[in-house]
């Protein structure tokens, strides 16, 4: 018996789908009150994955079979880790120039 192989743009769609439900039941669980923008987020990536199979559509801003761009994954772990109510890291301080070794006379 010959299976053909998975469609991966399906297998992105659905995995997609699942993550955002996901966030969204830890949020209700948890009572957390997500902010307006959080919900407005969560509403339109949903809405533009069940149409399009991705929510982005600019192919340079995330991998060929992956269904969010690298900016809205980051921002859906930041939402979800809300809702679990992890704290936050410290914001990270930008590099400082070192002093130079040595002078040049």
């Amino acid at each position: 018996m010959k299976r053909t192989p998975p469609d991966r743009k399906a297998q992105a769609k659905r995995a997609a789908l699942n993550a955002l439900k996901r966030v969204r039941r830890q949020a209700d669980r948890a009572e957390v009150k997500l902010s307006d923008w959080e919900g407005e987020f969560l509403g339109s990536v949903e809405e533009r994955v069940k149409t399009y199979g991705r929510a982005f559509g600019d192919p340079e801003k995330g991998g060929p079979g992956e269904a969010f761009s690298a900016l809205q994954s980051v921002k859906l772990k930041e939402i979800a880790a809300k809702a679990k109510g992890e704290k936050k890291d410290m914001p990270r301080k930008p590099f400082k120039r070192r002093a130079k070794p040595y002078s040049e006379d």
